[in-house]
């Protein structure tokens, strides 16, 4: 048996003098270093950081600064410095799950695999990597194994991880500068974040971030793509680009990769795209003139294994890619949201369309959802103004309307419908928003509002009103159900479930949920009103005042605390004037 060690062993750096070490052993022992090729910084380039300049900044809170450092410093592969560098980069996105104690990691492999010894025989690896991408890179037979470990173990401590080919070579290159443990912490950081989006956790947004590529590719190195898709028979561009992620992981030389890997474990995601992106603009200024090697190369072997071959034999260095990636304008962290948020409910839509998952109701508490539902809910995988093409038109309206609702820059308040969507049930995310009902079009009238919205459940209220504040509710139960009556005949003053909440947008930023969601209270019958509606009126929260109340005639309305929601009123003056009500469905099989 071998034992896991993930001390630093003796490792040469590449151009020394007869081979010896020159200051830390920059690779663990787990790695065969004799196949790494470092390529050294300019003479002429400025020193290089340190790490105590990183961390200093990163205590500052000065992360621009860290994204800055971290792109211009052109640390070799061999540097020592990525044996501290890239531990502090992961951890600073969270607590790893809440599993970053002190021997929790050896703890776990005890646990599934019953010693801290290395087996002899291969691990068996998850279902959600893909055996044909597990490259390791220099790792040595050892390093394999420890690699095969890590994911087992995190495959065991994160169920929710479904599928995700991307996970092997990332935890491959950190064992090439950190310990075994180190690199299971690094990685359940990456996996357990909220903020940004690093590593795609289902096939669904697999296929999202290479259609994301894509559009993103398409509009902002339109040359490139065009040149891309010149090559291609038909529907061939976009296989092209399924394997984009590979033309990284698999196709760039180490030395390269693990220079992506510095700003990629910082700023996340987006540092691939943006890789993505300067590989194809690379490749379209070495392959477009008709005597070119690489012109040569797409005649005979085809535009995709010749783009392989390109990234395999990178002609510049590992700055010139980074320099190429991080140059490309229009290219916020706001608008590749937009786009993956998009395209990731487009995807959505279509499989509730054909019928892929059926909508489980909830008709008590027994239902509602808890804190972790509600944690694994990554912000970038929601919006409320995605149509399918075919309602094209109204969907532009939609989107119009919420521009022009919050009268602010479009990242703002792109910003808060994101927060609104994550706010929502976790299985009602999966639906495409529908808009039911609109006081500009359809007139101030409750007897209309009844007849567009009353089948549906749950939806929406969005309210603007003549001083511009922006809030509403989310309504678990159908409109309808004001008619019905008890058990002695007598019609229910307040209906609907615990997953109804307040929310306000705009000019405060908050969510009210019912105070019995969390279980941990007595509820009176005081706090459990609701929803009550009739002839006269809505209401919405009941018990030492309403949350909301609108008049019949969906102009005038008011709001006070009220004891369902524990809620301040949603404007200040209490009582204000409707210029806007919307009211949104989802597209579910049941409406």
């Amino acid at each position: 048996m071998l034992i896991a060690e993930g001390a630093a062993g003796p490792a040469t750096t590449p151009g020394s003098p007869n081979g010896s070490v020159t200051g830390p052993a920059p690779f663990t022992a787990l790695v065969d270093s004799t196949g790494v090729v470092s390529v050294p910084p300019s003479p002429t380039a400025r020193p290089l950081r340190m790490l105590a300049d990183v961390r200093a900044l990163l205590q500052s809170g000065k992360v621009q600064e860290v994204k800055q450092l971290l792109r211009a410093n052109a640390w070799p592969a061999n540097h020592p410095i990525r044996k501290e560098l890239w531990p502090l980069l992961c951890k600073q996105h969270g607590k790893a799950g809440g599993v970053s104690g002190d021997g929790f990691y050896w703890d776990m492999v005890v646990q599934v695999f019953g010693s801290a010894e290395l087996p002899e025989r291969p691990v068996g690896l998850p279902p959600f990597v893909e055996p044909s991408r597990c490259h390791a890179y220099h790792l040595t037979r050892s390093g394999r194994a420890c690699a095969d470990r890590v994911i087992s173990v995190l495959g065991y401590a994160c169920p929710d991880i479904v599928y995700s080919p991307a996970i092997y070579p990332i935890c491959a290159l950190l064992l090439h500068y950190v310990t075994e443990e180190e690199a299971y912490h690094c990685m359940a950081s990456l996996v357990s974040c909220k903020e940004k989006t690093f590593i795609t956790q289902t096939k669904l947004l697999y296929e999202v971030t290479w259609k994301t590529v894509m559009q993103i590719c398409r509009k902002h190195v339109k040359g490139a793509a065009v040149h891309l898709q010149r090559h291609c028979s038909s529907g061939r561009a976009e296989r092209v680009y399924m394997d984009w992620i590979w033309w990284i992981f698999q196709g760039l030389p180490f030395q390269h990769l693990v220079r992506i890997m510095d700003c990629y474990f910082h700023e996340g995601v987006k540092v691939l795209y943006r890789t993505a992106m300067a590989i194809l603009l690379l490749f379209h200024k070495h392959s477009s003139a008709n005597s070119s090697e690489w012109s040569a190369e797409i005649q005979k072997n085809g535009v995709d294994l010749a783009l392989n071959k390109f990234c395999r034999e990178m002609p510049v260095t590992p700055q010139k890619v980074l320099k190429m990636a991080f140059g490309i304008r229009g290219l916020s962290s706001s608008y590749i949201s937009r786009v993956f948020i998009k395209t990731e409910m487009l995807l959505k839509s279509r499989q509730v369309m054909h019928g892929s998952k059926q909508l489980v109701r909830s008709r008590s508490s027994e239902n509602l959802p808890n804190s972790q539902s509600q944690n694994n809910i990554q912000m970038v995988s929601h919006t409320l103004t995605i149509r399918e093409e075919d309602k094209r038109k109204k969907a532009m309206h939609t989107i119009h309307y919420i521009s022009n609702l919050f009268k602010m820059s479009e990242e703002v308040y792109n910003d808060m419908l994101l927060t609104l969507w994550s706010w929502l049930p976790v299985r009602i995310t999966m639906y495409q928003p529908i808009l039911l009902y609109t006081t500009e079009e359809h007139g101030c009238s409750l007897t209309t509002f009844y007849v567009r919205v009353e089948q549906h459940e749950p939806t929406l209220l969005m309210i603007k009103t003549c001083n511009n504040e922006v809030f509403g509710a989310y309504c678990s139960s159908r409109w309808c159900e004001r008619n019905q009556k008890d058990d002695r005949g007598n019609r229910q003053a307040y209906f609907g479930t615990g997953e109804t909440f307040l929310f306000s947008l705009y000019p405060e930023r908050a969510k009210y949920p019912w105070i019995g969601v969390e279980g941990d209270r007595n509820v009176s019958h005081g706090a459990e009103l609701f929803m009550a509606a009739d002839s006269k009126m809505i209401t919405i929260g009941g018990g030492e005042g309403q949350a909301i109340w609108m008049d019949e005639n969906i102009r005038y309305g008011k709001t006070d605390h009220c004891a369902t929601f524990n809620n301040p009123p949603l404007c200040p003056s209490g009582d204000f004037e409707i210029r806007v009500l919307e009211v949104y469905g989802f597209a579910t099989d049941m409406n």
